[in-house]
């Protein structure tokens, strides 16, 4: 942790410090602005990857929606270069003009807050500003959360998306929000590699092929029953092979890919007033293996 020039706080979770997989825990809680758990599980030792990072939260829209989405596009001059990220956490909800928040019907007041951002380096003091500004606050009062995609804390705190995943998704598929009650999500933790596409292949297959997401609706159980049936990634017509091949066949144009695969492998969907569970959907450790290999 370290001052930044304009008096903001920067905490370096991965790129000259090792960071570490207790770091993307906590990483991950921050992006869920503190209404949610992560923790580390342990599956059947005898599976392929039998260690998972499960998030928890009781307050699924806002936490996810709300904070963990990445959705604040932010840009700055660094050294005549531009930097540009998206930003993830509590600082959204006070300074991101992201229509989201509109239709969340939801904006913070605070003394101070934080931002996570996946990048290499601390943010530039022109993006520092701009956060600030937007979110009416002087820098002193602002912390900078950061870590490459590639560094241990990033793996996991971008693998830790998979409920807010399956949030994003049932948005875009027009289940009422105000029905998700509460979730929760499992993944395998993928390993760290060298290299930004390959890091981002990883942490995506480890939720398109190998998360499973828990979501508990209130209201009509024939609306649960088709979320379930829409939400697993294998209705996309991507489906099927490790994301870097994808995002390679689609030279790199990342608004090429099918929207529809963004979201877990499995899903159980739980009508609350009737009882009824809902599932659909299958991991798959195959695709898996030639991702995590």
């Amino acid at each position: 942790m370290k001052q930044g020039p304009l008096g903001e706080t920067l905490i370096d979770c991965g790129v000259e410090t090792v960071g570490g997989l207790e770091a993307g825990r906590l990483l991950s809680e921050v992006c869920l602005g503190g209404l949610g758990h992560v923790s580390f599980e342990t599956s059947n030792t005898e599976d392929p990857f039998p260690f998972l990072v499960t998030v928890h939260t009781s307050q699924p829209v806002l936490a996810c929606l709300g904070s963990q989405y990445a959705g604040w596009s932010l840009s700055g001059e660094d050294n005549g270069k531009k930097f540009f990220v998206l930003g993830s956490g509590p600082a959204r909800a006070m300074g991101s003009s992201e229509k989201l928040f509109e239709e969340l019907g939801y904006h913070d007041d605070a003394e101070s807050t934080a931002l996570v951002v996946e990048a290499d380096k601390a943010p530039p003091p022109a993006l520092v500003e701009q956060v600030a500004k937007a979110c009416k606050l002087s820098p002193e009062r602002l912390t900078i959360l950061y870590a490459p995609t590639s560094s241990l804390a990033g793996t996991v705190q971008i693998a830790a998306r998979c409920l807010e995943v399956a949030l994003h998704k049932s948005h875009e598929l027009h289940f009422p929000l105000e029905n998700i009650v509460d979730g929760m999500a499992t993944v395998p933790v993928p390993p760290p590699v060298p290299g930004f596409v390959e890091a981002m292949g990883r942490t995506n297959d480890a939720i398109i092929y190998g998360g499973r997401a828990q979501l508990y609706v209130s209201g009509d159980a024939a609306a649960a029953k088709k979320l379930a049936e829409d939400l697993p990634s294998l209705n996309s017509k991507d489906f099927g092979k490790p994301f870097a091949e994808t995002f390679a066949a689609v030279k790199g144009d990342f608004y090429a890919i099918d929207p529809m695969l963004f979201s877990p492998a499995k899903v159980t969907v739980t009508a609350l007033e009737t009882g009824e569970s809902f599932q659909a959907g299958h991991i798959d450790t195959a695709v898996l293996a030639r991702s995590f290999r």
